[in-house]
Formats: structure tokens, C-alpha cells, sequence
């Protein structure tokens, strides 16, 4: 695997840039022990209909998560992640909190499972990076909730004042999804970025309707083997989210950040966030700038991580960092079988 220069990370307008040559883990900066874990949680997609149940049912610290969130919030959750129909779950304004109680509570049903376990890193994607701060105690369950209730309502203003969508880009090299879409914005002179970049082979795209168009022909030209059009309502993650980015960085001036009791790992940075300030900069610019989660399991694993540990729903997360690092160890907390599985691992009796 290849190694890395330090990180330097920059914000152009909204946007948050990355420079594959300049930016990288800050993985020599940290010694290697025996199993190194981060804790990853994953984004707006992987929600579905009876999340969380199990968990609740047994788990004490699980189940009062659940009920504080909807104290909190003052709508049911557990109506919510548990009875409600998968349409209505992936709005937006639904998705995004039902995602965050559930990844929490599963991460709450580990703790109480194993007190002694911390985990070296935690990660998240997308939005699933809110949860993830309140796991590493950035900000608490009431801010978290109260922050993607604030985000989801930035990027459905912009969503409908600029129409947008995304596409998978399957079976494509990251270096030719970027040239088609160079081209695109070239010819329709709207835009069209790269998204997600989730792992060797499959890469989101996003822009406005008739780039994210121009762009898919000129990828069948390129020998893409598939495109997968996805359930969403705007260009997310790219440079028609600034607006939204301003909304949130003004907004994000009241909030609470603190300094991270377990280190803050950012999959738009792509390095360990410490700062509360940073951690304010880099959120704000979240939704306008392209996930890399592909460099950064890279990074976490160049710093010694061995084990990933998704929290929350599904598998999404896992099946991706088997791609981006073969060899590594993925474990799971999103029901009663998986909590047992992940403990067994984690005390070296499996």
C-alpha cells in the first residue's frame, strides 16, 4: 500500500478540497499495537424499516437512547425506525434522525456490553458523521439531533431551488470518472463533481439533471460497466450545496463542539479532527464537498487499524472497506447476533 505526506486541507468558498499529493494519513504519528479499532458509521441509504429493534429490545442503554431522542425530539423513534414504511423512512427529514438514534443506541448496547472497550477511531459517513461526533463526545444526543435536523432542512432549500441528482459509477477508475466529468461540465457549463468516492470501482457522481446526463453518456463512451441512479433529491456533496454550506457555517456558530474524547477521524478531510473550531470549519463544508471514504480507510489503516466496527444498520460500510483493504477485520453491531459476535472478537475469544 502506498504511503503518505501529512494533510493540508483547504476551503475554497464551500468547498472543501483535497489533494491527493499533498493530502494524506497522519499515520507515522501514531505506534501500532496489537488490534487497533475504529468505531465507522454509515449515511443516508442504509436505513430501512426495523432498525434498531433488536438492539432495543435487549439492551438497556440502547432502548434509553432511543426514549431520551424522542423526548428530545418530540416525535416516537421507535414508531419511526421500527413500524414505519421504508418510503416514508427514506425522506430525508425522517432518514437522517432515524439513522443517528439507531447508530447511537447501537454504539450505547456495545458500551454496555463491554464498559471497557474504546475504540482508537471513530469515522462516519456522510451524515453519518453526526452520529459519529456524538460517539467520540464532540457534541451531545440533543445537539446531535437538533444539528441534521438543521442540515436536512439547508439541503432540501437548496435541493429545490436547484435540482439535482446522483449517480454510482461502477467499474470505472477514479482518474477517468473525474475526466468525464470535467468534459460534461465543459459542454452543458453546469455542474457535475464527483461525489463519493467509496471504493476501488465505485464512485457517485453529482451535479444538476443535464450534467449528471452529458456525464453518464460520455462514461458508457469510457466503458463504465454500470450506472446506478440514486433515490435522492439533490446534488448533494458538491459545489450547488455551497449555499447550504453557508447556511450551516452561520448556523454553526451556537454550537457547542468539543474537543473529541475518542479522535475524530474526517471522510471529507481526510485526517484527524482535534479542534473544536476545525470540527465547526470542516462540518460546515461537509455537504458541499465529496466524501473520500475510500482514502480515508486507507489513512486509518495506514495508522494501524486493523479492525472496523460498523455501528447502526447494515453492511454497507463493511462491504466497502473489504474492497478498499482486503485483510482487515470488519465487525458489526446492528442487531443481537452481531453485539455478541463484535464482543467475542473484541475480548479475543473469536
Amino acid at each position: 500500500m502506498a504511503t503518505y505526506s501529512p494533510i493540508f486541507v483547504f476551503v475554497w468558498g464551500n468547498y472543501l478540497s483535497y489533494d491527493p499529493k499533498r493530502c494524506a494519513s497522519t499515520a507515522f504519528r501514531y505506534n501500532r499495537h496489537a488490534m487497533r479499532t475504529a468505531i465507522v458509521v454509515p449515511g443516508q441509504g442504509s436505513q430501512r424499516p426495523g432498525m434498531g429493534r433488536e438492539l432495543y429490545e435487549r439492551s438497556e442503554s440502547a432502548r434509553a437512547m432511543f426514549e431520551k431522542a424522542s423526548e428530545q425530539a418530540g416525535r416516537s423513534f421507535t414508531q419511526l425506525c421500527f413500524e414505519t414504511d421504508e418510503e416514508t423512512l427514506k425522506r430525508t427529514e425522517n432518514a437522517q434522525p432515524a439513522l443517528l438514534v439507531t447508530c447511537i443506541a447501537a454504539w450505547e448496547a456495545l458500551r454496555e456490553a463491554l464498559p471497557e472497550y474504546e475504540p482508537d477511531f471513530v469515522a462516519g459517513h456522510s451524515v453519518g458523521e453526526y452520529p459519529a461526533l456524538e460517539i467520540a463526545g464532540v457534541w451531545t444526543l440533543e445537539e446531535a439531533l437538533y444539528w441534521v435536523e438543521q442540515r436536512a432542512n439547508a439541503m432540501h432549500e437548496i435541493a429545490y431551488r436547484v435540482p439535482g441528482t446522483m449517480v454510482a459509477v461502477i467499474g470505472m477508475e477514479a482518474s477517468l470518472v473525474e475526466q468525464a466529468c470535467e468534459r460534461a461540465q465543459q459542454e452543458t457549463g453546469e455542474i457535475v463533481v464527483p461525489a463519493n468516492y467509496n471504493s476501488p470501482g465505485q464512485i457517485v457522481i453529482s451535479g444538476t439533471v443535464n450534467a449528471i446526463q452529458r456525464a453518464g453518456e460520455i462514461l458508457r463512451e469510457m466503458g463504465a460497466r454500470r450506472l446506478v441512479p440514486l433515490a435522492v433529491a439533490g446534488a448533494f456533496h458538491s459545489p450547488i450545496m455551497n449555499d447550504a454550506a453557508e447556511l450551516l457555517r452561520k448556523a454553526y456558530v451556537n454550537a457547542k463542539f468539543q474537543r473529541p474524547r475518542y479522535p475524530f477521524f474526517s471522510t471529507t478531510a481526510v485526517r484527524l479532527l482535534e479542534d473544536p473550531d476545525e470540527v465547526r470549519e470542516v462540518l460546515s463544508a461537509q455537504i458541499a464537498s465529496p466524501v473520500r471514504w475510500q482514502q480515508s480507510i486507507e489513512a486509518l489503516h495506514q495508522m494501524g487499524v486493523d479492525t472496523f466496527i460498523e455501528v447502526g444498520v447494515g453492511d454497507v460500510l463493511s462491504g466497502l472497506i473489504k474492497r478498499i483493504v482486503p485483510g482487515v477485520r470488519t465487525l458489526r453491531v446492528v442487531d443481537s447476533k452481531t453485539l455478541d459476535e463484535t464482543v467475542q472478537a473484541l475480548r479475543g475469544e473469536a
